[in-house]
């Protein structure tokens, strides 16, 4: 809950944050939405296509390992103005390219500056708020990848309307350094920051051992290790077959609607914005789901898993839209999916600190968000190769109807990997 007697300034501080995530998520959407536009200026093959959004996945595979270093040794605020600085001048940098591989580079450098956005978040609510408030503010700000995704579908098909594509990338990009001067200008750590109360500092550092902020050190568990014990696995084999999909909802839906229903991508895209929507939904909805259960006595592991199992069940319904000549029971389909994908995300994160100690938790996220992003690089070769061989053929909406029933299936059997690898869910000691 949020606490009124003591102050409320570190919830400014979450809502930077959550305006961060939806500028990354934003930033990260344009080239989907202008795919079919890009795709006939430069003739571009499925395959081309996936080998950009590879570009982009590969490096924000590493980006995520090593700019969570860099943000622990230089801190949230210069680690976010320098991911922030990067991930905003390769999204105008788009606007400059003339070539296949010129947008694989910009994709690339993009990739490479958006893996900070989460480090340095999550840095940030660290630093910020005590443990009792951290899920509830890294939850607002994570909703930002959601709003992101909504608000994509409207203002770049009106930039492309109105102004080309080059601007789309220009004034979204351009975007970020507007936030980055907001965040210069209020951000500083809690004990340096004048508007920040005695009061409120106190209850911030209410649940650490020091007085000056630090939580007492605790003994560095070796990566080997970490990779022998079964809840690690659970985690990123969790991540590793289900964030590939989430990749595929945000960069060839656009392409999938425009392609199948005709969906004009120079107006804004109602049927998107529902779709995306559904995320935030899925989000919150999955979240509740599990801490409700727990609160009619249910067991953490029994709650958890049926928490997820229930959201895999809602990506289902995709492989029905093969089935579907009406745009909107299409939407309805994809946008139960994209909600059972969001309730799904909002439940894995969980079972890390289910199972493991505190002091292995941040290593094991990093562990599976690197599986997960791997997974993004390789389903786009299947995607590409699938929609490039339909696309011959002239039957585009055959290859998007294997890709649905792969994106069904993939959770089901996530779920059941979790569930042979730590059948009881139970702490394990390290």
């Amino acid at each position: 809950m949020i606490n009124n007697t003591t102050g409320n300034y570190r919830w400014a501080i979450c809502c930077l944050l959550f305006f961060a995530t939806t500028i990354n998520y934003l930033d990260r959407q344009v080239l989907g939405l202008l795919k079919p536009v890009l795709e006939k200026e430069y003739n571009w093959s499925e395959q081309d296509y996936s080998y950009i959004v590879m570009a982009f996945t590969a490096t924000y595979a590493i980006g995520l390992v090593v700019f969570g270093r860099i943000v622990d040794k230089i801190g949230a605020k210069t680690g976010y103005t320098i991911s922030v600085t990067i991930w905003s001048i390769a999204a105008m940098c788009h606007a400059l390219v003339n070539s296949t591989l010129g947008f694989g580079i910009a994709r690339a450098s993009l990739g490479i500056g958006e893996s900070g956005n989460f480090p340095a978040a999550v840095k940030t609510v660290t630093e910020w708020f005590p443990k009792r408030e951290r899920a509830l503010a890294t939850g607002i700000f994570d909703s930002g990848s959601n709003i992101g995704a909504c608000v994509a579908p409207i203002l770049v098909p009106w930039l492309l309307g109105v102004y080309g594509w080059q601007a789309a990338f220009i004034i979204t990009g351009a975007i970020g350094f507007i936030w980055l001067i907001a965040w210069r200008l209020i951000y500083h750590q809690p004990e340096k920051h004048e508007k920040l109360s005695a009061s409120e500092l106190a209850y911030i550092r209410s649940d650490y051992e020091r007085t000056d902020g630090s939580d007492v050190p605790a003994e560095k568990i070796a990566w080997t290790k970490l990779f022998s014990l079964r809840p690690t696995w659970s985690f990123i084999m969790g991540k590793f077959l289900t964030d590939p999909i989430w990749y595929f909802f945000l960069f060839w839906l656009p392409s999938y609607f425009s392609t199948t229903f005709n969906l004009d991508l120079k107006k804004p895209g109602l049927p998107l914005v529902i779709v995306y929507s559904a995320a935030t939904v899925g989000a919150i909805g999955g979240g509740l789901l599990s801490s409700w259960l727990m609160k009619k006595g249910w067991t953490v592991s029994k709650a958890r898993k049926t928490a997820l199992l229930i959201s895999a069940i809602c990506v289902v319904p995709i492989i029905g839209a093969r089935f579907v000549s009406d745009m909107w029971v299409a939407v309805g389909l994809i946008g139960l999916a994209v909600a059972g994908n969001a309730g799904w995300s909002s439940n894995i994160y969980t079972i890390v600190s289910d199972m493991l100690p505190k002091s292995a938790v941040s290593s094991v996220i990093g562990i599976g968000g690197m599986a997960g992003a791997i997974g993004g690089v390789l389903f786009p070769l299947f995607i590409g190769f699938t929609l490039d061989m339909y696309k011959k053929a002239g039957n585009m909406v055959a290859g998007y109807n294997i890709i649905f029933i792969v994106c069904g299936v993939s959770f089901l059997i996530a779920w059941l990997t979790i569930h042979l690898l730590t059948p009881k869910m139970e702490p394990v000691e390290v």
